[in-house]
């Protein structure tokens, strides 16, 4: 038997590869194809099913491609339906697979049709458990994203996912391991560990949600501060149910090299330029109203988070070669519809003699030292600025900024910052895209404030 976890980190996403006796089954498979069928391919072994934990919101899944390209039956649990054909399992159905087998175990509470599978090894022993959002390694699955055809709230779903753990997770022998779909970053769950794997006993000892909690205080703890869902958590899904485009169509469609006057023409007509490189070089220089999300931090939940049109046209600006890997993690997230690239990058705009904006910033020092006129605009989470912030500045969440552009007055002047610089700039490229002027940036965000010994406030530890 073998096992290998496959992690994604710019969505913080673990899938699984399987393998006994030349066959392999593939858990919670990301968009492209290319890991699972090399994996498979430099094993000699076949792909015999592919497994989906539940309707994943957060990225578009690859069960369809995966499927096409080996003839693998795709699986989910009770109650999924879907537009494609799929084995809908019952609870406890077992699959066969080599020498070992994987038990279906139905626990809704994250989704209706949430299912965990259960490995047992050749021996016919509980070896590990395949928890999708069902379980995390220090939390557990927010109950939010999928209430059941607008009849459940998220604290019924609270309620069954209470069940689910005790009466399906919780009874199982201490030594499995738990194989979550998710780790620190993503934001299907409120709390959870950077590890990705962990002893079930363990997580029986150190993890709140299978404490000894009543069920009222369970639903209260899973329902209370967590934020509102990325928009586009819907959109995938609804993907994930119905279908999408194979992903080698989208790069046969996307990978077109575009001279500068073709990205100026492009966007006169509403495509919206995405530069993707690191924040300082965006600031030192860029095309004029191009929004900011650098290919280096979480690119592709900013994305679905922060463009609203999912099939918005979209140019890349980006480092040399690297435009394969941005298309790539936006059709994570189901964005399909990026219509090319700038050739030769920055760089070849800047050699056609195009306009240039850049960004006005500050030291952390000179800010101590002079601060700005203007208003403090930071964009961190509402739990981070509650910790400690800025005497004085005005929150407006990133995440969330779209929703909230009536709180900011475009005559105001506003220096913008979050934790690193990350993601001031690119709230400084999507504020400036939409007619603000007056904006500066706070080189190495809240915690250069710190460091350089500008005050703060912070709430008294009781």
């Amino acid at each position: 038997m073998y096992i290998e976890q496959l992690y994604t980190g710019c969505l913080a996403e673990a899938a699984y590869y399987i393998e006994s006796n030349g066959e392999a089954a593939i858990i919670d498979p990301v968009r492209e194809t290319e890991p699972y069928l090399t994996k498979a391919s430099e094993r000699g072994a076949k792909i015999k099913y592919i497994f989906e934990t539940h309707f994943h919101a957060d990225f578009v899944s690859g069960h369809l491609d995966l499927a096409a390209k080996t003839g693998a039956p795709i699986v989910y649990g009770p109650t999924a339906k879907t537009d494609f054909d799929i084995i809908q399992a019952s609870d406890g159905q077992v699959f066969a697979l080599g020498g070992v087998k994987i038990q279906v175990l139905h626990t809704p509470g994250h989704t209706p049709e949430s299912s965990c599978y259960l490995l047992f090894d050749e021996n016919g022993k509980e070896h590990s458990i395949y928890t999708g959002d069902t379980l995390f390694i220090g939390d557990v699955g927010r109950p939010d994203l999928a209430q059941k055809g607008g009849e459940m709230t998220a604290e019924d779903m609270a309620a069954t996912l209470y069940d689910s753990l005790r009466n399906k997770i919780m009874p199982l022998p201490d030594h499995i391991t738990v194989y979550p779909a998710h780790g620190a970053g993503s934001a299907c769950g409120k709390n959870m560990s950077s590890e990705t794997s962990a002893l079930l006993g363990d997580q029986k000892q150190s993890n709140y949600a299978l404490g000894d909690l009543t069920k009222e205080e369970f639903i209260t703890e899973l329902t209370t501060g967590i934020l509102p869902p990325p928009q586009y958590f819907s959109k995938a899904a609804a993907q994930n149910k119905k279908g999408y485009k194979s992903i080698d169509d989208v790069y046969a469609a996307s990978l077109n090299a575009l001279s500068a006057d073709e990205v100026i023409s492009a966007q006169a007509e509403g495509v919206m330029v995405l530069d993707t490189r690191k924040e300082g070089e965006f600031s030192e220089g860029h095309i004029p109203n191009a929004w900011y999300i650098g290919l280096h931090g979480q690119f592709a939940p900013w994305a679905g988070a922060l463009i609203e049109d999912m099939h918005q046209p979209i140019v890349i600006v980006g480092y040399e070669g690297q435009a394969q890997e941005a298309i790539m993690r936006l059709a994570r997230v189901g964005y399909d519809n990026v219509i090319g690239y700038l050739n030769g990058g920055f760089e070849a705009w800047v050699a056609a003699g195009k306009e240039v904006r850049s960004i006005a910033s500050v030291t952390p020092e000179e800010f101590k030292d002079a601060r700005p006129e203007g208003t403090v605009l930071d964009v961190r989470k509402p739990s981070e600025y509650d910790n400690c912030h800025i005497e004085g500045a005005q929150l407006l969440t990133l995440d969330y900024i779209n929703e909230h552009l009536d709180e900011v007055n475009k005559d105001t002047q506003y220096i913008v910052h979050c934790k690193g610089g990350y993601r001031s700039v690119i709230a400084w490229s999507i504020l400036a895209s939409k007619g603000f002027k007056h904006l500066i940036d706070v080189k190495k965000g809240f915690d250069g404030l710190k460091a350089a010994g500008v005050p703060y406030v912070q709430p008294a530890v009781a």
